[in-house]
């Protein structure tokens, strides 16, 4: 039976059990750096007895019918809807939100777990003619086996509803490591889960340093699948190991996501999709809209607008504030030391720029809203995903300018423009190189029922959530059926 849940005491979970380690480490606040529990850190054996347990009780969670698996998942969302606003308050506090943004991504992760959840009703194959008489064909879906899980810290509820609910839906039995910085909520959630009727061994949460647990995971004989969100740094690091083996892999990355402003945009309107775009939880979105790519006729009402926008906002963990801080302070120092290798190319920085001191923040890991401009687009800046409150402005002189600025990019996954043109909406929809586009809105991700991903460094190719996550944590099984008519 599992020990009661501890925030302040957080440990893998192996088969049913908190495992306690001798290395422990601080988790801190970004609001202010205060500690608000000790992290239990797990090493390679606690991670490759973790990938035992799955290998050990996934047989028997296979042979549990979907529907079934389902119900028991629609038993955790429940569970989590219940206590929502506990889940939300742990969040707020590890991953320094506010209550309000908090309690939004508890819902989202409700929303996604309810949608895999019903995947255990559908689970779909396909029946298919033969050419041959006498013969029936069709496929089935059948589960991977184990699937190591890595998640990111920018949106931990969501991030665990992504990826664990329907890995479990799909037969898998899961060994998940969270990000070190929000481990209390994988914790709480993972024992709603297993509360819920997930037996022991077939959810395990590993928590340690992804450079001594990510390699485990990667490379273990016993993982058949591996699904990673992150950078596409480690992206490639994981990639790379999990080749040897041939295991599947699912990556979601990186993304320099292009905002486009025509000169026929309303103003009003791509100002308050670019702040949300560029500033909402502090930039840490891979969907984050970081390169602004203004027409000349606008280019300068439209600055002047989001500049004092961005000035405009609030920071802090309050409901009435707009942006919080970012994870840690090695995030913050490495933005700092980008804004200045910028600042030695020749750009302007026409906003923020600095670690903000203002009262009651001083402590914390906050950068003031920044803008841009003034660089060119294969700078360093330009080209390098930095997963914080900062934009790059650009001005172009036609749609074709902004359209092949857009996709000069080494990644692909978002884009956006504003324009009342159809024809200039619809092309823009057509010719952006990346998994997502949006018309008039802001850069954002999917709904739990439609797929994200990307090109390029944004990812591999594979699709989260909606029900090509299938397609991840399933493999197609041809079935073929030979019908003899003389034995009627």
């Amino acid at each position: 039976m599992l020990t009661s849940f501890d925030p302040q005491n957080v440990r893998s979970l192996v088969n049913g059990e908190a495992l306690t380690s001798g290395s422990t480490q601080p988790i801190l606040s970004p609001h202010d750096s205060a500690e608000v529990g000790r992290l239990h850190l797990a090493d390679a054996s606690t991670a490759s007895a973790a990938v035992s347990a799955a290998r050990e009780a996934q047989a028997s969670w296979a042979a549990v019918p979907a529907v079934q698996r389902g119900a028991i998942l629609h038993k955790a969302c429940n569970l989590i809807e219940a206590r929502a606003e506990e889940l939300s308050r742990i969040v707020a506090c590890e991953a320094g939100k506010s209550l309000k943004d908090a309690r939004g991504e508890t819902a989202g992760a409700i929303l996604c777990g309810r949608f895999f959840a019903g995947e255990g009703q559908r689970m779909f194959g396909r029946t298919m003619p033969s050419g041959t008489p006498e013969k029936s064909a069709m496929t089935v879906r059948q589960p991977c086996g184990v699937a190591a899980l890595i998640t990111a810290a920018n949106t931990p509820a969501p991030n665990f509803a992504w990826k664990v609910f329907p890995a479990l839906v799909c037969g898998n039995s899961v060994v998940l490591k969270p990000a070190e910085e929000t481990p209390v909520s994988a914790d709480w959630m993972a024992r709603i889960l297993i509360g819920a009727g997930i037996p022991p061994g077939v959810l395990n949460v590993v928590h340690g340093l992804g450079s001594e647990v990510g390699p485990v995971l990667a490379s273990h004989p016993g993982v058949d699948v591996i699904s990673f969100t992150g950078s596409t740094r480690v992206g490639r690091l994981i990639a790379e190991q999990a080749g040897r083996e041939l295991k599947k892999v699912s990556l979601e990355l990186g993304g320099k996501n292009a905002f486009i402003v025509c000169d026929d945009a309303d103003i009003d309107k791509a100002v308050h999709w670019a702040s949300l775009s560029a500033f909402s939880n502090a930039g840490q979105r891979c969907a984050s809209g970081s390169r602004f790519i203004v027409m000349d006729n606008v280019y300068d009402d439209f600055v002047n607008r989001f500049v004092a926008k961005a000035k405009s906002l609030r920071l802090g963990v309050e409901d009435d504030c707009d942006l919080g801080p970012v994870i840690n302070l090695r995030q913050l120092s490495a933005m700092l030391a980008a804004l200045e290798r910028a600042k030695a190319e020749g750009a302007e920085v026409l906003c923020g720029g600095q670690r903000a001191e203002t009262a009651g923040l001083g402590n914390g890991f906050y950068l003031n809203p920044t803008l841009v401009t003034n660089l060119p687009p294969h700078s360093h800046m330009a080209q390098t995903e930095l997963f914080g409150p900062i934009g790059i402005i650009f001005r172009v002189g036609s749609f074709e300018e902004a359209i092949n600025l857009a996709n000069n990019s080494p990644y692909g996954l978002t884009g956006a423009i504003h324009t009342r043109s159809w024809d200039r909406a619809w092309t823009f929809t057509q010719r952006l190189s990346a998994g997502i586009a949006v018309v008039n809105a802001g850069t954002f991700g999917s709904e739990p029922h439609m797929p994200f991903g990307g090109l390029r460094n944004s990812g591999n190719g594979t699709r989260e959530p909606g029900t090509e996550a299938l397609d991840i944590y399933t493999e197609l099984k041809d079935i073929y059926l030979i019908t003899e008519p003389e034995r009627l």
